[in-house]
């Protein structure tokens, strides 16, 4: 076994773990990995990620069903959507440049990591839950509230497509369309999306297969460290901070996504592009200090 191998599988117990806490986050970690430490090219990469997301998330809903945090009637109609949406998106991206599909996976990484960094507001949970996810006695127990059908149809196909194009933004598009338009606790949500994930992740693979051929061994053993991350996270999930997590995570993929983008740019043009975003970085940190009242630079400082 070499020791990129050993390294491949190491950082893939992190996609999984990522899956199992988070219910996204997936093929964020999973196609860089094959791309710059496996030498995937990136449609290879895509399809890889759709595989081990869709075998790690269906892994990860036992446990979450076990518990009582998936609403199956919306996990079904949403994912079926979506796999609509995800097989076109997987045809379409098997015809794009590669180039072109890492700089909307960048980019996809960017809006992912601005949406974990801001969090959402806490709604109350949703009629037939408690706050932990579980059903609540008496009223409403047994009675989940369920999405409008119109809506988690339109939603599960838009963001489908999304997947099966560049192969990511799945979960972290999934989790906050069911915990905002149903009012539906995190930890539901998160069980829920996972549902969602890795129907349409076969779908886009599905798509992608038409035009990519993959290295199945290797995918396999990926797939196989991933699925003990995600029983990990399912373990983990509900008893560390969310908004801790995910505020770490999402500095994580900000910075993947940044140095997705410098390497898919000129290489004459690299450093002075990674110099454009410091000084654009340390620009938005000197108005956020000076001009805004409630900048949370100043508030960490001085409250730690």
């Amino acid at each position: 076994m070499t020791s990129t191998l050993i390294m491949v599988l190491a950082l893939s117990v992190l996609i999984g773990l990522s899956l199992g806490v988070l219910g996204g986050g997936g093929s964020i970690l999973t196609v860089p990995i094959l791309v710059y430490v496996a030498g995937f090219d990136a449609k290879e990469a895509i399809a890889a990620s759709l595989f081990v997301v869709g075998v790690t998330s269906a892994v990860s809903v036992v446990s979450h069903a076990r518990s009582g945090r998936v609403m199956w009637r919306t996990g079904l109609l949403f994912g079926a959507a979506g796999m609509v949406g995800a097989f076109v998106g997987g045809l379409l991206g098997g015809r794009i440049p590669g180039e072109i599909l890492m700089i909307a996976f960048a980019l996809m990484m960017v809006a992912t990591s601005v949406a974990m960094l801001r969090g959402r507001k806490k709604k109350p949970a949703a009629r037939g839950f408690d706050d932990d996810g579980g059903t609540t006695p008496g009223d409403g127990a047994g009675r989940r509230a369920e999405l409008p059908l119109g809506r988690v149809l339109l939603d599960g196909a838009v963001v489908g497509l999304v997947t099966g194009l560049v192969g990511a933004g799945g979960g972290f598009l999934v989790v906050p369309a069911l915990a905002l338009l149903g009012g539906l606790p995190m930890s539901v949500a998160v069980g829920t999306s996972l549902v969602v994930i890795s129907m349409k992740s076969f779908a886009g693979l599905a798509g992608y297969l038409t035009t990519v051929q993959l290295d199945w061994p290797l995918i396999l053993a990926v797939t196989a460290a991933a699925i003990v991350g995600s029983l990990i996270g399912a373990k983990l999930s509900g008893r560390i901070p969310e908004a801790a997590l995910r505020k770490a995570f999402g500095w994580f993929v900000l910075g993947m996504g940044a140095f997705v983008l410098l390497q898919q740019a000129p290489a004459d043009f690299r450093w002075i592009l990674a110099a454009a975003v410091a000084a654009l970085v340390a620009v938005a940190a000197a108005v956020c200090w000076l001009c805004v009242p409630a900048c949370p630079l100043r508030r960490k400082l001085f409250h730690p």
